[in-house]
């Protein structure tokens, strides 16, 4: 069988770059496409190294592993260790799914003949089935790991939470958000974002209804009974999120928070309440917001 260098080049190119396109996708990166021609050039460049056995080190896996970071230190540019591993990951995973769906097609389609050399398939199947292949394996790609990401996601960003404060419990879903550090000044002590109009049974509702003019340091439409009961126990937080830069919310330190996940239940005692006067979702799937507490 006569296989073509031109095509062992071209076909290697098509897919290392459309690999490359999946993961940059998967990876939410923004696509440059001169990255990620360069970066598939070089890996179909490897490829045709590797079937002329011009080199005798190319089956090296250290070599391999070179490769592939340079790949993808071409196509997506990480700025840190952390991130680059992470993209390196996600391309291995894409090149293997991308392998078994491409090689499926190829061989569904019946080429004449397929062969293996130096870790290389190749057959005398036309261009065609190869693009058609590459395109195929990047639809799987993507919608597969668009579906397992949504579903681990969500697995993972909601729990169900217990508050105990001032000798009654309330119950509401938390979605964890990992990037709020939210934090009282003053002691360090973690903060979970409540919806106010969850609140009403365990605080005053002139405190509820009043947390702008309380912000502000008006008080007087707070009965005095209430001002000596509660002002000494809230807090106030600075944030900037929720939509506002500089802002500030009114906090209460809770006796408890429980966090169900599964058939697991942590307890936290040191936990601030932040209270939000305006709704955190439009449809209400959770009504709580957390970050990551120890």
């Amino acid at each position: 069988m006569t296989i073509y260098i031109d095509i062992v080049l071209i076909e290697n190119l098509i897919m290392n770059f459309i690999i490359l396109l999946a993961t940059g996708i998967i990876l939410k990166e923004k696509i440059k496409i001169i990255r990620l021609f360069s970066s598939s050039l070089i890996g179909a460049i490897y490829s045709v190294v590797s079937y002329m056995s011009i080199l005798e080190i190319y089956s090296s896996m250290i070599l391999k592993i070179i490769l592939s970071i340079v790949i993808v230190y071409i196509a997506f540019n990480p700025q840190t260790m952390k991130k680059l591993w992470k993209d390196i990951l996600i391309f291995y995973l894409t090149s293997f799914v991308f392998g078994g769906a491409a090689f499926a097609l190829i061989y569904v389609v019946k080429p004449q003949d397929i062969l293996m050399k130096n870790g290389l398939f190749l057959g005398t199947y036309p261009l065609k089935t190869v693009i058609l292949g590459a395109i195929v394996a990047f639809i799987i790609i993507v919608a597969a790991f668009t579906v397992v990401k949504s579903k681990i996601t969500k697995k993972d960003m909601f729990y169900e939470i217990e508050i105990s404060l001032n000798g009654k419990i309330i119950k509401t879903t938390a979605m964890l958000d990992t990037g709020n550090g939210l934090r009282e000044p003053l002691t360090n002590t973690p903060v979970i974002v409540v919806e106010h109009t969850l609140l009403y049974d365990v605080i005053p509702k002139e405190i509820l209804n009043n947390l702008e003019n309380l912000l502000g340091g008006e008080f007087d439409s707070i009965p005095e009974k209430i001002k000596q009961e509660y002002m000494s126990k809230l807090k106030y937080i600075p944030f900037s999120s929720l939509g506002k830069q500089n802002g500030m919310l009114l906090g209460i330190k809770a006796e408890s928070i429980k966090i169900k996940e599964m058939d697991k239940e942590e307890e936290k005692k040191n936990i601030i309440v932040g209270i939000y006067n305006k709704s955190l979702t439009k449809r209400g799937e959770y009504r709580a917001l957390m970050g990551i507490l120890e």
